[in-house]
């Protein structure tokens, strides 16, 4: 085509048809239309547009013959101008249908010819879904940046840590005890037994039983274990706990250098320190310090510290046999020290720490010995006997009741906060108590005078072994002001009797089965509660009655029969009378009545924990076949003295660590309403009356109102007292206990009498120490009892004559003996019809042997089932507060 046929440029504007167009396209929101689709020199690519730099020679313009060929234009132009001031109205750039507006351009590629960005993406110069594929540039570049900032973190975080100093972890540090008013009651931790040792002096089967048990590879491995790590983070991912496995080079970092925390955070650093350790430490040394910083239980850090503790020797001195023992206890000594530590939790007994102790340390010889690193002459001479340690021994400041003091002190905040027992013994904890110095006093000086005025274990046999538990609890508030746990650690006495299981309560049970009574009735009461004044059959030898007639069988299909402490004939009387005088057969078929799973339930809201009550809900758990201990005793009686609301015992307000408060320590939750005020106050009623006319009358001498039960077991094996005022509750228990297999002995004969009864020793205690306890206070006296539920007999009992009069007794009889006006409610029968019934005082006839003592007691269980908690073996702690829900 000749030049001179071309169409003249047009005007800058683009003259009055490029505006019209332009308004147009503002006002459709339609785009305009490609670059030479109108022929005008704005939809050029020429120097209008692009000045000298443009496509066309010379100045020269190039026109396009499609839209096709602008694109490509467009596209080898970058679609950007240089001059946006050369942009036209309607152009593409700006414009309704430019390149930043809702056009064509969009999403295309914005850079300049010949301009470069630093990370090219999404990509210049392609279009599509190639413009979001990354180049092999990118990829590679990416990944050499990642890896090069990964190796910088390695390096830093390497560079950063510390290697951990054996000699630094074992510096002394105290736990410091205080009593209630802020005054130190004892500074005492594990810094006097922590010595390090080198190398040379710990045995060579020490070494190798450490290595055998825990990382076989010790000598070639780099002392980081990374799939054991993977394992852990992996776990912590799904929300468990890390797995074991690590190297003994972790362990030693562990031990010296981080908390026990299960954290990545912590993984991560374990790793670093390990990989430093083992590229500035020699195998030999990192082994000495693992053995060094390790935790052996009874508060011994390091190896030299654990043979003094468990055989009284230097580590040097060690048998391969001991040696194994003592790695054993590596695996936890919670778990494997034969002492036990039922404290802590129920599973760790004595015996099954021993089972575990035994298998473990024979498991450790035969690797050993696999591993040559025991002869078969040295193999044979170890695994020929178990090598017993030495039983506990008092540590510094823990002597007298300041040892039981700060054992329960120590239990409740292990059962009560992350705080490890390791970590606990490393020391460096305030420990702020509920004990109050002169309580605590004033029960130690009553148990010891009793002691002193009652037992002679020089001259008669059977008052040795005689042991006390006690404590005194705040009811509404449920703080232990004091406790008396035996004759102290430095007497070789490291059971604390206060808060042990094994020692049933006896008759002490009876007031929880009339707090059930009254609350839900009997089978036939159709759920309303019952009255005290109901009456039972207090008759000796009696059979049980089930709620559908028949009657409770032994193994051998004979009847079972339950038995009293003497074969009084007491007749149909109130259980208000039968609690007075402590009688078995009407709890006994009330428990029944009630339902025993109810009788537990009470119990339970009352404060008594699960794994102290006797599983197995026969007849007799109405008479206390179960086993709390003294603290729990003391709470749940303090529930009465609060009108129902109960409060679980604690004996820690606060812990520190160095000054600041641990923020994980939890103190109980508040108060709550376990039974209705009306029924806890008709007990406390029922109980006052005990204390003055019936077997806790030795307690009047008080002086004050107070309420209280006494309690004696089958054969004799326990005796207890506990009782209360609104001020405190305290429990006081007695047994004898054969020292080597811990089983429960009989009192009769001690203190030169045929049987110890609740009412006789265990009150003088509870009365000697609540004077003192009390002296000054005031006496609040008890709320008024209402009148509760209705009367309503047991079956088979006789109808009574419709005027009724209760009257308390004039004169309190010392001796068993039904009061006139009680038995005045049942009608006068002749002498056969008394006999016939049992209710005359002269009846005679076979109503049995007599089992209990003169506040009733428990007696044999029907064999129909196998009972547990009847108190031949006494427990390590399972009754206490700090078992299972640990209250």
């Amino acid at each position: 085509m000749s030049e001179h046929r071309r169409k003249p440029p047009q005007p800058q504007g683009g003259g009055r048809a490029a505006a019209r167009r332009g308004q147009s396209g503002s006002s459709s929101g339609r785009s305009a239309a490609p670059r030479g689709a109108t022929g005008s020199s704005a939809d050029s690519y020429g120097p209008s547009s692009y000045g000298s730099d443009s496509y066309g020679s010379g100045g020269e313009e190039r026109p396009y013959s499609g839209r096709a060929e602008a694109r490509r234009a467009a596209q080898r132009g970058g679609g950007r101008r240089k001059a946006a001031d050369n942009a036209p109205p309607g152009g593409r750039r700006g414009g309704p249908g430019g390149a930043t507006g809702p056009g064509r351009g969009r999403g295309r590629a914005t850079t300049a010819p010949g301009e470069k960005r630093f990370i090219d993406y999404p990509r210049a110069g392609k279009y599509g879904w190639h413009r979001w594929v990354p180049s092999w540039k990118l990829v590679s570049g990416l990944c050499i940046a990642f890896f090069g900032s990964l190796v910088a973190m390695v390096g830093i975080g390497f560079a950063m840590v510390q290697v951990p100093n054996e000699n630094l972890a074992a510096q002394s540090q105290n736990n410091v005890y205080y009593w209630a008013d802020k005054t130190q009651m004892v500074a005492t931790g594990t810094g006097v037994n922590r010595q390090n040792v080198t190398i040379d002096k710990i045995p060579e089967a020490m070494q190798w039983a450490v290595i055998s048990a825990e990382n076989k590879s010790f000598y070639q491995d780099s002392g980081v274990d990374p799939m054991g790590i993977a394992r852990a983070l992996a776990n912590m991912a799904r929300g468990g706990q890390t797995q074991g496995g690590s190297t003994i080079t972790q362990q030693f970092v562990k031990n010296t250098y981080l908390s026990q925390d299960q954290t990545i955070t912590r993984k991560f650093k374990e790793m670093f320190i390990s990989i430093k350790v083992g590229t500035k430490f020699s195998k030999p040394q990192i082994l000495q310090g693992y053995l060094n910083t390790s935790y052996y239980g009874r508060g011994a850090y390091g190896i030299q510290a654990a043979a003094q503790t468990y055989y009284g020797v230097d580590a040097v001195k060690l048998t391969p046999s001991q040696c194994a023992f003592l790695a054993a206890l590596l695996k936890g000594p919670t778990y494997y020290d034969p002492a036990g530590n039922a404290d802590l939790d129920k599973a760790a007994t004595p015996d099954a720490n021993r089972k575990r102790s035994e298998e473990r340390w024979s498991w450790i010889l035969s690797e050993m010995h696999k591993d040559k690193h025991l002869t078969d002459v040295q193999y044979q001479e170890a695994i020929k006997k178990y090598p017993d340690p030495q039983g506990r021994k008092a540590t510094k400041g823990m002597t007298g009741q300041i040892s039981y003091l700060a054992d329960t002190a120590k239990k409740y905040v292990l059962n009560h906060s992350h705080i490890t027992e390791a970590e606990f013994d490393q020391g460096g904890y305030q420990i702020y108590t509920t004990f109050k110095r002169d309580k605590v006093n004033a029960l130690s000086a009553a148990v010891k005078k009793i002691q002193k005025q009652r037992l002679d274990p020089k001259h008669r046999s059977l008052d040795k072994y005689v042991q006390f538990g006690a404590a005194s609890v705040v009811p509404r508030d449920g703080a232990i002001v004091a406790l008396y746990g035996g004759d102290g650690y430095e007497n070789g006495h490291f059971t604390n009797n206060a808060d042990t299981s094994g020692v049933p309560v006896g008759s002490t049970w009876k007031p929880f089965v009339l707090a059930a009574a009254m609350e839900y009735g009997t089978y036939k009461s159709d759920g309303v509660g019952i009255s005290p004044l109901s009456k039972y059959n207090g008759n000796d030898h009696l059979k049980v009655r089930r709620p559908d007639g028949s009657y409770y069988l032994n193994k051998d299909n004979s009847y079972f029969f339950q038995n009293n402490e003497s074969p009084h004939r007491w007749g149909y009387i109130t259980l208000r009378k039968a609690m007075e005088q402590s009688i078995n057969t009407p709890f006994v078929q009330l428990g029944v009545d009630v339902g025993m799973s109810r009788v537990r339930d009470v119990a339970r809201s009352a404060g008594i924990l699960d794994q102290s009550m006797s599983q197995d809900l026969n007849p007799s758990f109405a008479i206390g076949t179960s086993t709390p201990s003294a603290i729990r005793m003391a709470d749940a009686y303090a529930t009465f003295a609060a009108s129902g609301k109960q409060v679980d015992p604690y004996s820690v307000t606060a812990v520190k660590k160095d000054g600041a408060d641990q923020p994980d320590f939890v103190r109980p939750k508040g108060v709550k309403q376990a039974m209705a005020a009306k029924i806890a106050n008709n007990v406390t009623d029922v109980l006052e009356n005990v204390i003055q006319n019936g077997t806790g009358q030795n307690a009047k001498a008080l002086g004050r109102t107070a309420a209280g039960k006494t309690g004696t077991t089958d054969k004799n094996k326990s005796a207890w007292f506990v009782g209360y005022t609104q001020q405190l509750s305290t429990s006081v228990a007695m047994f004898r206990e054969n020292p080597k297999d811990h089983k429960l002995l009989s009192m009769n004969g001690t203190a030169g009498v045929d049987s110890i009864h609740g009412g006789d020793i265990p009150t003088s205690v509870w009365t000697e120490y609540m004077k003192a306890a009390l002296k000054n206070a005031n006496d609040p006296g008890f709320p008024e009892a209402e009148v509760i539920g209705d009367v309503q007999d047991e079956a088979g009992a006789p109808t009574p004559t419709p005027s009724v009069t209760i009257t308390p007794s004039a004169t309190p009889s010392d001796s068993p003996s039904p009061t006139p006006s009680e038995t005045a409610t049942s009608p006068s029968p002749s002498p056969s019809q008394s006999c016939q019934f049992g209710w005359g005082n002269n009846c005679t006839g076979n109503g049995g042997t007599g089992n209990g003592g003169t506040d009733g007691g428990t007696t044999p269980t029907p064999t129909v089932t196998d009972t547990t908690g009847t108190g031949n073996t006494r427990g390590n702690g399972n009754g206490g507060i700090f078992a299972g829900q640990n209250g």
